[in-house]
């Protein structure tokens, strides 16, 4: 990863962090273990379902490109 994509990152995790927080109860947020299933529970509730369908679109468009050549 680049320089210029770690920051892009940084501030996108940020960004995202900063939704998911005014989104979760703040009494989840008062301890270590409450932190962590707040941030689990919101990262599988939002997160991962995105990646993973974008991961998914950028598979079927390499597939198409393989097939069509």
């Amino acid at each position: 990863m680049t320089p210029e994509q770690q920051q892009a990152l940084q501030e996108h995790i940020q960004a995202i962090s900063k939704i998911l927080y005014e989104d979760t109860s703040k009494e989840k947020l008062t301890n270590l273990a409450g932190i962590e299933e707040a941030v689990r529970s919101q990262m599988q509730k939002h997160v991962t379902p995105e990646v993973g369908v974008f991961l998914s679109k950028q598979l079927q468009t390499q597939e198409q490109g393989i097939n069509e050549d």
